[in-house]
């Protein structure tokens, strides 16, 4: 999801729906900032202070729920999230060769977001599916068994 710009109204009026909807106990937390992050691209500091304020929590307590889970991001992140699984299994398959690829392809290390906010390049211990791997994960679609050659065919079908 690309950056978008909200004005703080709008993120008052639409966390207030999102909470309004979901819950105002402290076990709606997760699914609340869940729903912010998909619906803002990040879970903004007004975001947070409107969260504070309807679920009466202190602010740190939810910057460290939003800070702790990689599904939720305090910052803006590219329209395409790309992650690679780093895990022994993909490793042993060509993951390091892959991994090169990706990040020449992408011109991003992992953690970065490009400067037109299309990529953002994430790494991750495991993504469950060892079997195909190497595997890359962009936004939710899976690819196994990737090899270096591989990456500009399927970066170019998020064109």
């Amino acid at each position: 999801m690309a950056e978008q710009k909200f004005a703080e109204n709008e993120v008052v009026e639409l966390v207030t729906k999102i909470v309004t909807s979901i819950g105002t106990t402290r076990g709606d937390l997760i699914p609340i900032l869940q729903k912010v992050t998909n619906e803002l691209g990040y879970i903004s500091q007004e975001a947070i202070q409107q969260i504070s304020v309807l679920l009466k929590l202190p602010t740190k307590e939810i910057t460290s729920v939003a800070t702790f889970y990689r599904m939720l991001s305090t910052k803006p992140h590219g329209r395409h999230i790309v992650q690679f699984c780093e895990s022994a299994p993909c490793h042993i398959a060509g993951g390091r060769e892959v991994l090169s690829a990706l990040k020449e392809a992408l011109q991003l290390e992992p953690g970065e977001t490009s400067a037109d906010n299309k990529w953002t390049f994430y790494t991750t211990s495991c993504l469950g599916i060892c079997g195909v791997g190497p595997v890359i994960l962009i936004d939710t679609e899976i690819h196994g068994n990737v090899t270096p050659d591989q990456i500009p065919s399927i970066l170019g079908r998020y064109e």
